[in-house]
């Protein structure tokens, strides 16, 4: 015996409508024999049994409205009947064949389980029961078991028990599969036959039927066919050997590689050679909807765009490609944002700003920002263009004019600078980032002689080309649990200040990131610098290396690390070493502890010395939000230098490195 079927959906939640009859029946009328005196009847005797009655009746000489004892079982019948009690239910007979999905479909489709804990009456218990039934009997048939039977019972007691007994029967398995219409891809065909993956002798199972469809439409989109169509399968079900046939009909249409880039009617933010510069494709290449997915994140991730569409058209000029549709809606291009901050070290800093993120189109943004603190005030104005000449490609032009207070020094600077740069972020992370660029800076700064403590002025005029080349190997940029990272810049700079001179500045940084167990990582970090070409008093106190900080050797203020002047203040230096590890527990939920060691030093020698290190120690906590950690760290340097604060405070969006 075979039946034909149309494949069954398995989300739909199985109903069933329960009938019955209600039946009356009467007693046969009781004979009396005929006599000339009747006799009297009497109220007060009792009825003849009527055992055809369902109901028993009630005993009247008893007493008013008492029962008798065969009514009282009776009513006590029906009130069990009618009572409501909370109940249990499980099913028996499918611990061989059950799978978790199964199982988690029934928890989410079963009557008896959106109810459990509520009380029920009998009837109750039995239309869900019955509902049940047909609900594991639909999802057996799902996984290949057409045989199936599920009964019911329940079992008494003062929580009755709901039992589905079911019998799964043999698992049927295909005979044969056969997709039709795949010769349409030629050479293609046999690959995308496997992508199917559904062969014979696969068990007869719904789930991977269309996961096989899901996989099949996704490689063909992806191989060159952008109108390719995939049918509804057919399952022939044959019960006498168990078995099934299943075809899938599949128009594959021709394959097209990559046309021209067009806009839909209503395009609204920019052009499409913009459109260009940002897609990883380029005409002539192979159709594969993957870039089409790439490009509408890319768009949307410019933050110019409210809703994007991006679909493959027909080309009108050359059949043998696609073209690409795009349509733009656009967001609000204005953005203000603000941030406030504490470091120790470093007081506190208010920043606000303001954004116009395409006044030069396309993506030509500018940024008016200043910074107010007790150590930092700093107006600038900033240009900047997205994807310029290439995707995730930023060039930036800046005017700032800052003033700096640290123990160091006290820096009034105007700048210019503008660069270049190939950037990463949370959409698309990148394993290589460069950057190249140009600074002019007139900055007026005031330290002291080191040796006598006496006060100096003196004004720099600085040019310098900054280079940088980074490799991210880890899995995150918030919050990495494995992999590495590896960083250099490099800085020639040339300063005016008397007479020209000039120096180079190095900075190699490093960090990896190693899970030790579920929620534990262990990290990282080392930082090697050096300036070479001058001696230290000759370059700018801004310009020199400092350590200590969040984002240094915790524990210290900022900058506070180094040699120092004979008013123990930081003076800076040519070379630094720092390291860092620490040990990120997730504890519970979305909080996590990090405790963490740090050592480091300036040195004034070229190259660091890898010596004398100050070393620095405690505990953080984090809040793993949606956006990246929120790190609070609290730290202490374990050998002091005079004038150090005993803890330090630490908070920032992201880890430490």
């Amino acid at each position: 015996m075979t039946a034909r079927f149309g494949w069954f959906g398995l989300s739909a939640t199985a109903a069933v409508l329960l009938s019955g009859q209600a039946c009356a029946q009467t007693a046969p009328p009781v004979a009396v024999p005929p006599t000339d005196d009747p006799v009297p009847l009497d109220p007060n005797a009792p009825l003849a049994p009527m055992p055809d009655i369902g109901v028993a009746w009630p005993d009247l000489g008893t007493g008013a409205g008492a029962p008798a004892a065969g009514a009282a079982a009776a009513t006590t019948r029906t009130d069990d009947a009618g009572a409501e009690r909370r109940y249990g239910w499980r099913i028996d007979g499918i611990d061989a064949v059950e799978t978790p999905l199964l199982r988690r479909r029934f928890a989410q489709l079963s009557t008896l389980d959106a109810n459990d804990g509520t009380a029920a009456n009998a009837a109750q218990l039995d239309r869900r029961a019955r509902e049940d039934a047909e609900l594991l009997t639909t999802l057996l048939r799902g996984e290949g078991y057409y045989d199936a039977r599920v009964a019911t019972r329940i079992e008494p007691g003062d929580k009755p028990v709901v039992v589905l007994s079911a019998e799964p029967g043999q698992l049927y398995r295909f005979s044969g599969v056969t997709v039709a219409g795949l010769a349409g891809a030629g050479a293609q065909a046999a690959p995308l036959r496997q992508a199917f993956g559904v062969k014979p002798d696969d068990p007869v199972n719904a789930d991977t039927v269309v996961a096989g469809q899901a996989r099949l439409k996704t490689d063909l989109s992806r191989q060159g066919f952008p109108f390719a169509e995939v049918g509804a399968p057919e399952l022939v079900v044959d019960h006498a050997t168990r078995t099934a046939t299943l075809d899938l009909p599949v128009t594959t249409g021709t394959e097209r590689r990559f046309g021209r880039i067009v806009a839909l009617p209503g395009n609204r933010v920019f052009g499409m050679d913009h459109v260009a510069e940002i897609a990883r494709f380029s005409p002539g290449q192979r159709y594969d909807a993957a870039s089409l997915d790439d490009l509408r994140r890319a768009l949307i991730q410019t933050g110019l765009v409210s809703s994007v569409e991006v679909k493959p058209i027909d080309s009108a000029a050359d059949p043998t490609t696609v073209d690409v549709g795009v349509k733009l809606e656009p967001a609000p291009p204005h953005t203000i944002a603000g941030e406030l901050g504490y470091g120790t070290g470093e007081g506190a800093r208010a920043e606000l700003s303001w954004t116009h993120r395409n006044l030069f189109p396309p993506e030509g943004g500018l940024t008016l920002r200043s910074v107010l603190g007790t150590q930092e005030q700093l107006g600038s104005i900033v240009f900047r263009r997205n994807n310029f000449e290439g995707r995730d490609r930023v060039l930036t032009a800046e005017f700032a004019a800052a003033h700096t207070v640290r123990n160091a020094y006290d820096a009034k600077t105007f700048s210019l600078s503008g660069n270049l740069e190939r950037q990463t972020n949370i959409f698309f992370q990148k394993a290589w980032t460069w950057s190249f660029g140009a600074e002019l800076l007139a900055s007026d700064e005031r330290d002291v002689i080191a040796a006598t403590g006496q006060p100096r002025r003196r004004t720099f005029f600085i040019g310098a080309l900054p280079t940088s080349l980074n490799y991210d190997g880890s899995d995150d940029l918030l919050n990495p649990t494995r992999g590495f990272r590896l960083g250099g810049r490099v800085s020639p700079e040339l300063s005016l200040q008397g007479a020209v001179f000039g120096y180079t500045r190095v900075q190699l940084d490093g960090s990896a990131y190693h899970p030790l167990t579920d929620g534990v990582v262990l990290a990282g970090r080392i930082r090697l610098g050096s300036i070479l070409g001058a001696p230290r008093d000759q370059i700018a106190p801004s310009r020199r290396f400092y350590a200590g900080g969040g984002a240094s050797v915790r524990g210290y203020g900022y900058q506070a690390i180094g040699p120092r002047d004979v008013n123990n203040d930081p003076i800076g230096g040519r070379s630094l070493a720092e390291f860092s590890i620490e040990t990120r527990v997730r504890v519970k939920g979305n909080f996590g502890i990090v405790p963490f060691l740090g050592g480091g030093n300036i040195y004034t020698s070229a190259l660091p010395g890898l010596s004398r290190f100050q070393y620095g120690a405690g505990i953080g906590a984090r809040y793993y939000s949606n956006f990246g950690p929120i790190r609070l760290d609290l730290g202490t340097p374990l050998n002091p230098q005079k004038g150090d604060s005993r803890v330090a405070v630490y908070v920032s969006l992201g880890q430490a490195f």
